[in-house]
């Protein structure tokens, strides 16, 4: 949606349309973020009076427009050079967790990667996960 389209469709549902607001609209429309942590975490360097509840609002709130869905919201940091250190979180079977930087996290998917043959001398550009649609709880 465009965001003219967007603070139409808020102003529908009442909603005033303030300076945080937009700052966060600016945010989720040119940024590919991953969670409502992210958004915060970028807002909060432009306008360090957006508090983490005004995100979580905005975003129920767009959600509920149809601006946004959740479901289409993640992305997982894969740059060797971000500085993310908790950018992923894998958990086993027998409980181990393991909190991995973006880094970590290239390292792995690449070393992966190229023991299954898929790459060769390519630098990831993007990674996206998209959630189970299995019926199952247990799918593995």
């Amino acid at each position: 949606m465009q965001k003219e389209l967007i603070i139409e469709r808020l102003k529908e549902k009442g909603c005033r349309i303030t300076k945080q607001r937009l700052v966060l609209l600016d945010i989720i429309l040119e940024h590919e973020c991953s969670s409502c942590k992210e958004i915060y975490y970028k807002a909060s360097k432009t306008d360090g009076s957006i508090g983490a509840a005004t995100v979580y609002r905005l975003v129920n709130t767009l959600e509920e427009i149809g601006a946004i869905s959740r479901k289409n919201m993640y992305k997982i940091a894969y740059s060797e050079n971000c500085s993310m250190e908790d950018a992923c979180t894998v958990v086993l079977d027998d409980a181990t967790t393991y909190h991995l930087s973006a880094k970590n996290w290239n390292s792995v998917v690449k070393a992966g990667l190229a023991a299954c043959g898929y790459l060769n001398d390519q630098k990831i550009s993007s990674i996206t996960v998209k959630p189970c649609q299995c019926e199952s709880i247990d799918c593995s």
